[in-house]
């Protein structure tokens, strides 16, 4: 853990002891005082280092500038007081006073209505992207508003298609895996997003199909990348993400040909072999260096489902990492958004629905629901 982060994590155990002393005292009383000066000098210290802090509150896990938290009894305690202020995003930046720090204290500690909860010049807050439509809890789009054609990103240059091409003959070969032309396909996804904006938030265009492995891990990579970003999630892990995305099939490589192009419905001991590509994919990235630990976690996990059914099988109580959540949810779109040998596209308001109905149950519901509402973003644009 960077030194910033414990910093950060420190503000935070400081701005929870005012928090509480606030509700048990006025906000006058000497012990408040002590502590909003404590809490005051310690963010001031961490903004001298870094000029912005992202607080995301994502389905009770606490993530700061874009880094998960391991459980902790005092973050998983602001992370509650933040969900019973209807806070997801919390944003705090440099040059803000000691007074807005008070302001916060005070409105976490006394406001149960979040319209009242005010946001600052350097201190704002809101809730993450996770409405459908008008407004959260809506259908998905249906009618004229959701029937055009998904937006594209521009075609990739054919060297980047070569680079890709070269990482996964590498890995076919059991030769040492060449991760530097996936991170600049990666990095260049992100830089186009930050230029376009929403207009890149969609999958890249439809390729022929002898190139579907390369299609379908540059679509999964821009998919996680367009979740990751509307959660507020940057820097290096926003690069991992994308990483785990380009390699998360990666053990389709090891599955026999016949298999994976195979028209006809696959034989229960033909699926049972294809079932062991997640296992086959980690195992291969685990023992290749450079590549992102999230990587490895995200193709053994991106079959398994939100209530841990689908494969591998795993025990009770294990918890899927996010990136592997954000990767099945890209990776169940675009296998049925993609024109495959045995079937066409489905249409984006089926897709749609048959996800809304898969929240809580194969796919982690607020992840979901901010996967739609980009969707509905998309759709109606």
């Amino acid at each position: 853990m960077s030194a910033d982060i414990r910093s950060v994590q420190e503000f935070i155990r400081t701005l929870l002891s005012a928090t509480a002393n606030t509700s048990l005292y006025t906000h006058s009383h000497p012990q408040v005082t002590r502590l909003t000066d404590a809490a005051f000098s310690c963010i001031n210290q961490v903004l001298e280092e870094i000029p912005e802090i992202t607080i995301v509150v994502i389905e009770g896990e606490l993530v700061i500038n874009g880094q998960p938290q391991e459980f902790s009894l005092f973050l998983n305690r602001f992370a509650e007081i933040m969900h019973a202020r209807g806070i997801s995003h919390l944003k705090i930046v440099a040059g803000l006073s000691r007074d807005e720090v008070g302001t916060l204290i005070s409105a976490l500690a006394h406001t149960a209505d979040a319209s009242a909860v005010s946001s600052s010049a350097h201190v704002t807050h809101g809730k993450l992207g996770i409405r459908l439509g008008a407004g959260a809890g809506s259908e998905p789009a249906t009618g004229s508003e959701a029937a055009h054609e998904p937006l594209s990103i521009a075609e990739m240059p054919h060297e980047e298609l070569a680079r890709f091409m070269d990482v996964y003959e590498s890995a076919k070969k059991h030769q040492k895996l060449k991760i530097t032309g996936l991170l600049d396909i990666v990095s260049g996804f992100i830089d186009a997003f930050r230029q376009e904006g929403d207009a890149m938030l969609a999958m890249a265009s439809l390729r022929s199909t002898d190139e579907y492995t390369f299609t379908h891990s540059t679509n999964v990579c821009i998919l996680n990348i367009a979740q990751a970003m509307a959660l507020g999630i940057e820097g290096q892990l926003l690069h991992d993400i994308g990483i785990a995305a380009m390699l998360h099939d990666i053990g389709k490589l090891f599955i026999p040909e016949e298999i994976l192009t195979k028209t006809d419905k696959l034989t229960p001991e033909e699926f049972e072999i294809m079932k062991r590509h997640p296992a086959l994919g980690a195992k291969h990235l685990l023992d290749t260096p450079g590549v992102p630990r999230l990587a490895v976690t995200a193709a053994y996990e991106h079959h398994l489902k939100f209530n841990l059914s689908g494969y591998p099988k795993v025990q009770a109580g294990w918890q899927p990492n996010l990136c592997s959540q954000l990767t099945m949810i890209s990776d169940f779109f675009d296998a049925l958004r993609t024109r495959r040998s045995y079937r066409d596209p489905m249409d984006l308001r089926r897709i749609a629905r048959m996800m809304w109905d898969m929240m809580g149950s194969d796919l982690h519901p607020v992840l979901t629901r901010n996967f739609l509402q980009i969707l509905a973003r998309l759709t109606k644009s």
